[in-house]
C-alpha cells in the first residue's frame, strides 16, 4: 500500500522551483520532497539540505521511489518532459502552459490514461486573494446579471528579457501570451466556461522584440456577457486588474495578492502573515437599490492560498478526487492560446 505522503521530485530549481513549488512540497505533509534536478549551479541544498540534487532529468526519472514529478522547466520542454515522466510511471504536475498546442496536451492525457497515472496542470492564480474575492462577489449574485467583465495583468518591462524561451520566436509557447495568457484565460474559464465566440489580438511593441508583448481577448458568453482579458509589458500606469459590471452593481479590485512577493523574500507558506493582503487593499463594491440609491462597500479579501493546489494534487492522487483544473478546461485554454488573431 502506498504511503499517504507522495514522494516528489522537481525538474528544475529556477524561479518557479524556488518560489512556487519547493516551499509547498517541503511544508505540505502530503508530500515528501526527495529530489530536484540542478544541471549547473547547486543551490537547493542551502534551503533543502536533505533533498537529493540530480545532475540530469534521467536520474530523476530513474528514481524508483519518486511517484510525482513536477515539470516546472521552460515552456518548450513541458510536453517532452511530461511525456517522459508519464512513460516512466510517474504522476505529473505540469506548470502552465501545459503544452504549446492542444494536440500535444491531448496526447499527454491519452498517455496518462494508458499508464494509469494522473496528469495535472498547475494553475496557482485560482488561489490568489484578489481572484478569490472576485469569485465570491460574482457567485453571491449581488451584481445581478453580469454585463461586462475585465481582467488585466499589466507590467512595465521595456527591455527584452534574458530568457530565450520567452523572448525568441524559435521557441514554441513564447511571449507574453503564453506567460500571462494561461493565468487570465484559466480564471475566465473557471468562472464562466468555454466562450461561444471570441476575438483575439496580439502585438509586439518593445524595440527588438521577436514575440508578442501585448494581447487582448474578447470572450462572448450567453446572455450577451462579454469578458475582456488584457495583458501588457508596457503599462507604466497599470489599469484596474478586475472590473465587473452587472445589472445591480459593480466591483473593482487591484492585483494585491502578497504570496509571490512573500515567497521571493523567503517567507514560508506556514507563516501567520503569508497570503494576507495589507490594509487598504480591499475591493470596492457598489450596488444599486431602488431607482438610483447606490451603496458603496469595501470588500476585504480572503487569504491567498497557493497551498490549496497542492492539497488538491494530493487528494486527487491518493483519493481519486476530481482535480479542480480539468482536462477540458486546459484544452479550451490551449485552443484560445494557439488561435490566430481575428
Amino acid at each position: 500500500m502506498a504511503s499517504s505522503s507522495i514522494v516528489t521530485g522537481l525538474m528544475a530549481y529556477g524561479m518557479s522551483g524556488k518560489v512556487f513549488h519547493a516551499p509547498f512540497v517541503q511544508q505540505n505533509p502530503g508530500f515528501t520532497f526527495k529530489a530536484i534536478v540542478e544541471r549547473t549551479r547547486k543551490e537547493a541544498a542551502e534551503r533543502y539540505p536533505d533533498v537529493i540534487s540530480y545532475d540530469t532529468t534521467e536520474q530523476l526519472l530513474n528514481d524508483a521511489e519518486i511517484e510525482l514529478i513536477i515539470v516546472n522547466s521552460p515552456n518548450y520542454l513541458h510536453y517532452e518532459q511530461a511525456r517522459a515522466a508519464l512513460l516512466a510511471g510517474k504522476h505529473v504536475l505540469v506548470e502552465k502552459p501545459a503544452t504549446a498546442t492542444v494536440d500535444e496536451f491531448r496526447e499527454l492525457t491519452e498517455t496518462a490514461r494508458r499508464m494509469n497515472k494522473h496528469l495535472l496542470v498547475y494553475q496557482n492564480r485560482r488561489f490568489t486573494s484578489e481572484y478569490l474575492a472576485v469569485k465570491e462577489v460574482i457567485e453571491s449574485g449581488r451584481l445581478g446579471n453580469l454585463i461586462e467583465v475585465h481582467f488585466r495583468y499589466d507590467r512595465y518591462r521595456a527591455a527584452v528579457g534574458a530568457k530565450k524561451f520567452k523572448e525568441q520566436a524559435a521557441y514554441p509557447a513564447n511571449g507574453l501570451l503564453y506567460d500571462l495568457g494561461p493565468h487570465l484565460l484559466d480564471q475566465a474559464i473557471s468562472l464562466f466556461g468555454k466562450p461561444v465566440a471570441f476575438h483575439k489580438f496580439t502585438a509586439a511593441h518593445r524595440i527588438g522584440s521577436e514575440v508578442n508583448d501585448f494581447f487582448t481577448y474578447q470572450l462572448k458568453y450567453p446572455y450577451n456577457l462579454v469578458v475582456t482579458l488584457t495583458a501588457s509589458l508596457l503599462a507604466a500606469a497599470p489599469g484596474i486588474s478586475y472590473l465587473i459590471h452587472g445589472t445591480a452593481g459593480s466591483f473593482t479590485k487591484d492585483r494585491t495578492d502578497t504570496q509571490e512577493a512573500q515567497l521571493l523574500a523567503g517567507m514560508w507558506p506556514d507563516d501567520a502573515e503569508f497570503g494576507l493582503e495589507p490594509e487598504g487593499s480591499e475591493g470596492k463594491l457598489v450596488t444599486v437599490q431602488g431607482v438610483d440609491d447606490k451603496i458603496t462597500e469595501q470588500v476585504p479579501c480572503s487569504k491567498g492560498e497557493y497551498m490549496h493546489i497542492f492539497d488538491a494534487v494530493h487528494h486527487t492522487i491518493r483519493n481519486g478526487a476530481l482535480y479542480p483544473v480539468t482536462d477540458e478546461q486546459v484544452a479550451w485554454q490551449l485552443e484560445l492560446l494557439q488561435a490566430d488573431d481575428n
